[in-house]
């Protein structure tokens, strides 16, 4: 027994359950590499100050879940707890909005952390694939994104997601309404903690999970009701450029995600498979989060999807992913002779883009038999004393379990067009 465990909350992904993994990341980062989008990677860590303004002072996220640490030299540093604001940082500070072409696209893949209760779809380390269109306020652009993701996730085969969508308003219509709700929920039986985020970031309160505050929200203003002009023709237009592409989404009036610098389109991934954790992503635009860390006005709008949530959605619908076989060709050498003749051979195997592998540590014909099979391959290749007199190697179809014998100069051809 190991003295060591994985933290709390984490988990280690493993062969062969991490072949999923990879190709969820895959199949999320297709679409978007095919539009554009080019590939950004962020430290793990930043400075407190960039989440805290980001993300919001109010957010569960910067109060209660960040690792924030001193380090030796002073610096508060914090690892990051969410994709969009180290990635908004990294473009201002390499001046990518400078450099001609607008919007900036880039997507990224990574893992974060978050000090949060673990249960099953909620862990304190987490891996999302994300994508973030920088400097341009274009409904269309808006639109892009809830497609590819869509697309994304059909690639996958899941079926049963849903996606919600809901306008956030700007600077022009957000504070009337935020007015208009703090009056309504003064009037509400909330707890101190609840009142004081109410006071802070009254919007947060619309996400509170409780049933006692939901409860009590009905009949709450609805953000759609004090939308300017602008903002209703915008929204309409993502709603209409995303319904021309044959993507299905459901308004949902309530909708606000859990950071601070949304504005205008916000929307969900939801699989009503998870239970509780039913987000598998999501995301909107941020128009104002540039300047809020210190940049230029740089509208902006992105997601990020949640690789384990949408592992556990495909478990739940059942869906078997088509994963190529890890090892195609199992080599099984008899004696000194034959471990030199067969390791020549994977090695060229894999050379030629075979996905080879050798029955290390001299076990006997047994166990390396078990080996091979455990492996997944589709062929062994076995050598004997008296193939290598014959000049022939032993190819098994270990699915029939037909064995041939194919000449030592022959075999990789052989293999080859067998693997097609």
């Amino acid at each position: 027994m190991s003295t060591f465990k994985a933290p709390k909350g984490t988990y280690d992904l493993l062969p062969p359950d991490s072949a999923r993994y990879l190709a969820v990341r895959e199949a999320i980062a297709a679409p978007l590499r095919g539009s554009g989008y080019g590939y950004i990677e962020t430290p793990g860590f930043e400075s407190v100050e960039l989440f805290a303004r980001g993300v919001g002072e109010s957010t569960d996220i910067v109060t209660k879940e960040m690792y924030a640490f001193e380090t030796k030299g002073g610096d508060r540093l914090a690892l990051r707890p969410e994709g969009t604001a180290s990635v908004l940082r990294a473009a201002l500070e390499a001046n990518l909005h400078k450099a001609g072409n607008l919007p900036v696209k880039l997507w990224y893949s990574g893992s974060y952390y978050r000090y949060e209760r673990p249960q099953k779809g909620r862990y304190r380390h987490f891996s999302q694939v994300g994508a973030e269109a920088i400097g341009a306020e274009d409904p269309a652009l808006d639109a892009e994104l809830i497609i590819l993701a869509d697309q994304a996730y059909r690639s996958l085969g899941l079926r049963n997601f849903r996606i919600l969508l809901n306008s956030l308003g700007d600077k022009e219509c957000r504070p009337v309404y935020r007015a208009a709700l703090q009056d309504f929920l003064r009037g509400l039986d909330l707890d101190e903690d609840t009142l004081r985020r109410a006071e802070i970031n009254p919007l947060r309160v619309l996400d509170d999970k409780r049933e006692s505050v939901q409860k009590q929200l009905t009949g709450a203003p609805l953000l759609r009701d004090h939308l300017c002009d602008a903002c209703k023709a915008y929204h309409e237009e993502v709603r209409e450029l995303v319904t021309a592409a044959g993507v299905v989404f459901e308004d949902d009036p309530r909708l606000v995600r859990g950071l601070d610098y949304y504005t205008r389109t916000t929307f969900e991934f939801v699989h009503d498979g998870l239970g509780s954790q039913s987000a598998v992503g999501g995301g909107g635009r941020y128009d104002g989060l540039s300047e809020m860390i210190g940049g230029p006005a740089l509208p902006s709008v992105g997601w990020a999807l949640g690789v384990d949530r949408t592992v556990l959605a495909l478990e739940a619908e059942g869906v078997e992913l088509e994963l190529p076989a890890a090892t195609s060709v199992f080599a099984v050498p008899l004696g000194d002779e034959a471990r030199r003749v067969l390791f020549a051979k994977v090695t060229e195997l894999r050379k030629n883009g075979v996905a080879a592998d050798f029955a290390y540590g001299g076990k006997g014909l047994k166990a390396a038999m078990k080996a091979a099979n455990r492996s997944g391959a589709r062929y062994a290749l076995i050598l004997g004393e008296r193939d290598i007199e014959e000049g022939v190697i032993q190819l098994k179809d270990l699915e029939s379990g037909e064995q041939t014998a194919v000449g030592v100069n022959e075999v990789v051809a052989e293999l080859e067009s067998r693997l097609g």
